[in-house]
């Protein structure tokens, strides 16, 4: 089982969110390195999500909603909405920068912030983004929606750097689905409502029950009163060392160093035409986040 912290993000009144990945006991499911779980939350209490422009390099960001509404803008040139059941999925790659604001129209957000690693020879790809609806799928008397992979005889066509699957799966009260997993795969199976149990574990809102590589098929059964939604995230075993720090990816201390002096440096010299790595910033971009101060530590690998 892999618990959360509770964790401030962003706002007058900061909204806090649920994370339970990275984590001492555990750094990746497969290329997912991330995972935040945030809501439901009462926008008049907290302001919500607040997330003015910031760096990201060697990942991916996955937004994926079950309440409420995110605008997305980026330094590539996106402007996007996210809404619930839908996936906004963005490369950073060699690097890139975006802000995330809940909008007026939303009074209750709830939802999951992903990242996923992007393996050795894709990490300085060209930054992107993809935007997918997945189709409801019943399987069983549950309803599912894969956003990535495939998984239910449901596909996704949203490519990836990595071997991954990604769905949400809601099971009626006191109900159970039998899962075929792909043996090569480890899996996390986030806990969003209700509670998830599977063998022996039994997972609260915001809990991971993990499932390690050579599993074919699990069983997940329901709260006994009550619906219970769970997010399905797995992948292959990622197999190498990350450095993660903030929002950057890299692979040496050095190099992180580098990527937070590029930020500072790209924050303070607005010219125009001069973007830097993480591109030109969106004219509506009244400020940035700065980065945090390093630790006086080196930075160590984890994976």
């Amino acid at each position: 089982m892999l618990s959360y912290r509770s964790v401030p993000l962003g706002g007058p009144r900061a909204m806090t969110v649920r994370r339970s990945l990275p984590q001492r006991a555990r750094s990746l499911i497969g290329a997912w390195c991330f995972v935040d779980h945030y809501g439901p939350d009462d926008m008049s209490l907290t302001g919500g999500m607040e997330v003015p422009g910031h760096p990201h390099t060697g990942l991916q960001t996955a937004s994926w909603l079950f309440t409420g509404e995110v605008e997305h803008r980026d330094t590539a040139g996106t402007h996007a909405l996210v809404r619930p059941g839908q996936l906004n999925l963005m490369t950073a790659g060699s690097g890139i920068a975006h802000s995330e604001y809940s909008t007026p129209a939303t009074t209750v957000l709830h939802g999951v912030q992903l990242w996923i690693a992007l393996p050795g020879a894709d990490r300085f790809a060209a930054p992107g983004f993809a935007h997918y609806e997945p189709p409801v799928a019943d399987v069983d008397g549950a309803k599912v929606l894969v956003f990535l992979g495939s998984l239910f005889g449901q596909t996704s066509p949203v490519p990836m750097y990595s071997a991954l699957v990604g769905a949400e799966v809601t099971l009626a009260g006191g109900h159970s689905l039998d899962v075929k997993l792909d043996a090569g795969y480890e899996h996390g199976f986030l806990c969003d409502t209700g509670s998830l149990a599977v063998g022996g574990a039994v997972a609260q809102p915001g809990e991971i029950v993990f499932q390690p590589a050579g599993a074919s098929a699990i069983t997940l059964e329901a709260s006994p009163s009550e619906p219970t939604r769970i997010l399905v995230l797995g992948g292959k075993p990622f197999g190498e060392q990350i450095v993660m720090w903030w929002n950057f990816i890299g692979r040496s201390h050095e190099e992180v160093v580098a990527f937070r002096e590029e930020w500072q440096r790209q924050r303070a010299d607005l010219t125009p035409g001069a973007p830097g790595r993480y591109g030109a910033f969106p004219d509506v971009w009244e400020h940035t986040l700065p980065a945090p101060e390093l630790p006086n530590v080196r930075l160590r690998s984890r994976g």
